[in-house]
C-alpha cells in the first residue's frame, strides 16, 4: 500500500509570502491548498516576521506536512532587501524546524528547471505548467507567489532522495551541526 506524503512549500517574501502544499501518493501529485500572506498592509519588519512565523505554524497544524521545502534566498543588488528576505525565510524555517518537520532549500533557477525545463522561465509560465501538472482547469490564485510556494512543493517531490544538490535539514541539532557559524 502506498503511503500518502503531504508537502508544504514557500516562497518566502515580505511584501507577499506564498504557500503551496501538494499531497503525493506514488507518481500522483494532486494540490491539497494553495495560500498567500499578505504583508505589505503590516507597519514594520518585525510585525511582518510575526505574521510570517504564525502563518507558517497554523498551515503546518492544519495540514501536517511530512516536509517544507523552501526557496533559498537569490543574491541581488540590494543588500537591505537580501537581508529582510533571509530574515522572512528564516522564520519560516524556524516555524518548521519548532514542529520538527524537516526542511529543504532549493535555489530559484533549480525550481523553475525542475517545474518548466527552463532555469529563466518566468512566473507566469511556471504557473502555466503548474496548472498542467496538476490537471487544474484554472489556477487557484490572482497571485504568482502563492504558485511559486506551490512550485517549490512540486520541485521538492521531483528532487525526492536526490540531496547532494540542496540543503535539508531534520531538526535544529542538524541545521546547527551543518551550519556552525551561525551558532556565533
Amino acid at each position: 500500500m502506498e503511503t500518502e506524503k503531504i508537502i508544504l512549500g514557500i516562497d518566502p517574501g515580505t511584501t507577499v509570502m506564498g504557500f503551496g502544499l501538494i499531497s503525493v501518493k506514488g507518481n500522483n501529485i494532486k494540490l491539497v491548498s494553495i495560500h498567500e500572506l499578505i504583508l505589505k498592509k503590516y507597519p514594520n519588519h518585525e510585525t511582518k516576521l510575526k505574521y510570517i512565523f504564525e502563518r507558517t505554524l497554523s498551515l503546518i497544524d492544519e495540514f501536517h506536512p511530512d516536509e517544507v521545502a523552501l526557496e533559498a534566498p537569490f543574491f541581488g543588488k540590494n543588500v537591505q532587501s537580501m537581508l529582510k528576505l533571509g530574515r522572512a525565510q528564516g522564520v519560516a524555517m524556524a516555524a518548521s524546524l519548532y514542529r520538527n518537520i524537516p526542511i529543504t532549500e532549493y535555489s530559484p533557477k533549480k525550481i523553475k528547471m525542475a517545474i518548466t525545463g527552463n532555469g529563466n522561465a518566468s512566473k507566469e509560465q511556471v504557473a502555466g505548467m503548474l496548472q498542467n501538472l496538476l490537471s487544474l482547469k484554472e489556477f487557484p490564485t490572482k497571485y504568482l507567489d502563492a504558485s511559486d510556494g506551490l512550485a517549490v512543493a512540486v520541485c521538492h517531490h521531483f528532487n525526492s532522495g536526490q540531496v547532494a544538490s540542496q540543503k535539508s535539514y531534520s531538526g535544529w541539532d542538524a541545521f546547527l551541526k551543518q551550519n556552525p557559524e551561525r551558532l556565533k
